[in-house]
């Protein structure tokens, strides 16, 4: 079966649509199993399957809205639009591109938006309330974001400091065993922290505020005793929080800060007789004012496509 598509876009934006040497329609074929062909303004779908030809349709209709609004999308957006046309309207997936709001810009001047519904909501619901959760899957941006969301805040003087914590690393034995002084120690598992700042505020600013201490970076065992006040406060890797270290974290929380808790309930590194106090508080704290919990999915991972598959086996294994 042979169907062709017209395509209502400028000549000279047709390679945007189709990407250079055509990849975008080469990734099309190759998710929907179909053949595609280009000869200007018309596209050329063949297919034993009329679903098939018609999500490529559904698919290029929304690329063809982003490209006539100048909106740029690359590969992953492209792979989390097909995901998404699944279950939503062809209306909706175009509204999420042309609705997003810019977070922050990258030290390189390039601007980062949320890139899925589940990302937008997150957003939305830092900006909204006290206390969000972010739960889900590795990939899905939950601590990039929370972290360009607290230098947002702190560039806009709406908190004075910003407070990153990760239980990944316990104060006692097993940190004795490593080489270097205590921030050596630590350093190597809080990495990921580190990346997302120096992507927006370079390597020479961000070493001057860790410097400083307007922003900082340590193991959860440091928060004991204390009262995070203007503070943006962020605990990565909360699954591996015992319930005790979790309530500690929580009522941490002083005037005029905010708390972002993320972690993924499916990889919980604890002893099998403790407890996750991350699945704890998702349990008692979803009916809270002021608290949001946001559930990621894989559709939302916006690593590389193959991390998608790898974490659809494991869980279908």
């Amino acid at each position: 079966m042979t169907k062709k598509i017209d395509v209502n876009i400028k000549l000279d934006n047709l390679i945007d649509l189709l990407g250079v040497n055509d990849k975008n329609i080469s990734l099309l074929a190759d998710l929907l199993d179909v053949n595609i062909f280009s000869n200007h303004s018309e596209l050329v779908v063949e297919s034993d399957d009329p679903a098939k030809i018609e999500s490529v349709k559904k698919i290029i209709n929304v690329l063809v809205e982003l490209v006539n609004n100048n909106v740029a999308f690359n590969e992953r957006d492209l792979i989390y639009i097909y995901h998404l046309l699944g279950k939503e309207s062809v209306e909706e997936v175009i509204s999420l591109f042309l609705s997003r709001k810019e977070i922050i810009k990258s030290f390189s001047g390039k601007p980062i938006f949320p890139k899925t519904f589940n990302q937008k909501k997150y957003i939305d619901a830092i900006e909204s309330n006290t206390l969000t959760f972010g739960i889900g899957p590795a990939g899905t941006g939950k601590t990039y974001l929370a972290v360009l969301m607290a230098i947002k805040y702190l560039k806009a003087n709406k908190v004075r400091r910003i407070i990153l914590t990760r239980p990944a690393v316990e104060a006692g034995e097993k940190l004795g065993f490593l080489p270097g002084d205590l921030k050596e120690k630590v350093d190597p598992y809080l990495r990921p922290l580190y990346d997302a700042i120096y992507e927006v505020l370079g390597a020479k600013e961000s070493l001057e505020l860790l410097e400083k201490q307007i922003i900082e970076v340590a193991p959860l065992a440091f928060m004991r005793g204390r009262t995070l006040d203007s503070a943006f406060v962020i605990l990565d890797e909360a699954q591996n929080t015992t319930v005790n270290q979790m309530k500690l974290f929580l009522t941490r929380l002083g005037f005029g800060s905010k708390m972002i808790v993320t972690g993924d309930i499916t990889q919980i590194d604890l002893p099998s007789y403790q407890s996750s106090g991350l699945i704890k508080a998702k349990k008692i704290l979803n009916n809270i004012h002021s608290v949001n919990i946001i559930n990621f999915d894989r559709t939302d991972v916006v690593r590389h496509p193959l991390v998608q598959n790898i974490i659809e086996r494991f869980e279908n294994d």
